[in-house]
C-alpha cells in the first residue's frame, strides 16, 4: 500500500514536483517614457533588472490587483487608487531555472508617474532605476524576459497579451498565446 504524493522535490530538474509560485509585475512609466526597474540584490535574478513585483499572499487570498498595489506601494512609496493600474499580461512559465513554475500577472500604471513621487529609490531588494525604454533590452534582464516578455510588453501597452513559457528545455521556447494590442488611439508607445 502506498501513501499520498510526496510534497518533497526529488531533485532540482524533476519538473513533475516543482512548486507552483504567483506573482505580480508592475511597469511604471514616466512622463519621458523611461520605465522604472529594480536593480536586483536578492534572489530570484539577483544581479538583473526587473519590473517592481513580488508573489501573491496566497494564504490570504490576495487578488493579483491588490498585490500589484502593495507591491508598488512597498518598493517604490508610491500609493496608488485601484483604479490607476490595470492588468496588461498574463504569462506562465514552466520549470524558470529548473527550480519553480511561474504565473506572473503583469500591470501597468495607467498614468505617468513623476520621478519626484518615489520617495525611496533603494531598498533592501535593490536600487531602482528610471531607464529610457530604448535601454531596457540593453540590461542584464533575464534571457525570458529578454526575448519573450520584453517584446510582448512594449507592443501591448494600454492592450493585453498571455504568454507561456516553457523552460524545461534547452534553449527554452515560448508561445504568443493572447495578443489584444491596444487600438492606435489609445496606444502609449
Amino acid at each position: 500500500m502506498t501513501g499520498p504524493p510526496s510534497d518533497k522535490i526529488s531533485g532540482p530538474y524533476d519538473v513533475t514536483k516543482l512548486p507552483y509560485r504567483v506573482a505580480v509585475l508592475c511597469y511604471l512609466y514616466d512622463s519621458d517614457g523611461r520605465l522604472l526597474l529594480l536593480h536586483r540584490r536578492k534572489e530570484p535574478n539577483s544581479g538583473r533588472y526587473s519590473p517592481i513585483g513580488g508573489k501573491l499572499e496566497l494564504a490570504e487570498g490576495e487578488s493579483p490587483h491588490a498585490c500589484a498595489l502593495r507591491e508598488i506601494h512597498e518598493e517604490s512609496g508610491l500609493k496608488l487608487d485601484s483604479d490607476e493600474i490595470r492588468m496588461l499580461g498574463m504569462v506562465s512559465e514552466s520549470a524558470y531555472e529548473g527550480t519553480t513554475h511561474w504565473l506572473i500577472f503583469l500591470f501597468e500604471v495607467t498614468r505617468p508617474v513623476a520621478p519626484s513621487e518615489i520617495p525611496k529609490m533603494e531598498f533592501d531588494e535593490g536600487v531602482l532605476e528610471w531607464i529610457p525604454v530604448q535601454d531596457v533590452e540593453k540590461l542584464n534582464i533575464p534571457d525570458t524576459d529578454r526575448q519573450a516578455l520584453w517584446p510582448a510588453v512594449q507592443k501591448h501597452r494600454g492592450g493585453f497579451f498571455s504568454i507561456h513559457i516553457d523552460c524545461k528545455t534547452d534553449p527554452f521556447n515560448w508561445q504568443l498565446l493572447e495578443s489584444m494590442p491596444a487600438p492606435e488611439d489609445q496606444s502609449q508607445s
